[in-house]
């Protein structure tokens, strides 16, 4: 990926490469009407997060998570969350091999490149915990040993806010381990009527989706990239600021952890990446505040009008646009 540096504090822009546009591009034309989402998700994939979809079904989150499995050029797996589901049902298990009198590993659905746990609050503490260390170091322990994932191993998980008979709430521990939550709402008219054109006749349904853009390390590539983007100690104290306002807040029970603090670190420098700059700015803190804060902030009830106090109650330091 080429890009032009100069030094922060300038009026300069990285030159946006053509893989991000053409990737945004191609889930725009999967999930439609939805470019605010498709930003959020360019962002967590870019900061080596997880994304937890909370949203009704049929909006389209498995044909966001597939045609972003494609894009990368990864493999994709489903999970199904139900209540039967074990821990090996997504980490793997040995088997005895009768020919060899050796136990084989069977790999299971998370050593793809992109899983989809689908409704992951059915399914039980038990089996939600097997995806704990799968999506904070990126292995999987099974028998004692320790099998690596995929380097750029992005979990997208769904769950439904509306049905609670017969779920499991994730524990703060599960939630912490996502970088950001999102809804994905209903589309426009525009879109449903797009959407209902392409299915007339029988035609092929979101042909682009299949579409490979990035060829095998690239993506590790861009994600390192993104770590080395600049952030000032001035923008550093201004995250500081806020995750201790978060710890202070009357309304809120559990307070931003440090994790949480380089979470949003990581996303805010994927966000300035995506914008075209070397740096993070105050504005790019905020501007991904509300995912951020909303998978791990203790709030009963309006949650984005809490994010939006702490997010006055401190003040933004000068810097450059």
């Amino acid at each position: 990926m080429t890009m032009t540096r100069t030094q922060p504090g300038k009026d300069a822009r990285l030159v946006e490469a053509r893989p991000i546009q053409q990737l945004r591009h191609v889930l725009n034309t999967a999930l439609r009407g939805k470019p605010e989402v498709i930003e959020y998700v360019l962002a967590c994939l870019l900061a080596r997060g997880h994304i937890l979809l909370e949203d009704k079904p049929g909006l389209g989150k498995t044909t966001l998570a597939k045609a972003l499995a494609a894009a990368v050029g990864g493999r994709f797996a489903r999970v199904q969350c139900t209540p039967d589901l074990l821990p090996g049902d997504i980490t793997g298990f040995s088997v005895f091999n009768q020919k060899t009198r050796e136990f084989e590993f069977q790999p299971g659905p998370v050593f793809a490149d992109v899983l989809l746990a689908d409704e992951i609050n059915r399914t039980t503490p038990r089996t939600q915990s097997a995806l704990l260390e799968a999506m904070a170091e990126r292995q999987v322990t099974v028998d004692n040993v320790r099998h690596p994932l995929s380097e750029t191993f992005f979990v997208l998980a769904t769950q439904n806010p509306i049905e609670h008979h017969g779920t499991y709430p994730l524990p703060e521990a599960q939630l912490d381990r996502f970088a950001m939550k999102l809804s994905i709402g209903y589309p426009d008219r525009q879109s449903q009527r797009e959407l209902l054109a392409t299915a007339v006749g029988g035609g092929a349904f979101h042909p682009e989706v299949t579409a490979t853009i990035l060829h095998p390390g690239q993506l590790y590539q861009l994600q390192q990239q993104v770590a080395g983007i600049f952030v000032a100690p001035a923008v550093q104290d201004y995250l500081i600021d806020l995750g201790e306002q978060t710890r202070i807040h009357p309304r809120i029970t559990l307070g931003l952890s440090p994790r949480g603090l380089l979470i949003w670190q990581r996303v805010a420098q994927a966000w300035a990446f995506l914008k075209g700059r070397p740096f993070v700015t105050p504005d790019d803190v905020q501007a991904v505040a509300e995912p951020i804060l909303a998978v791990r902030l203790g709030v009963e009830a309006a949650p984005a009008a809490v994010i939006c106090e702490i997010l006055s109650a401190v003040a933004v330091p000068l810097y450059p646009k």
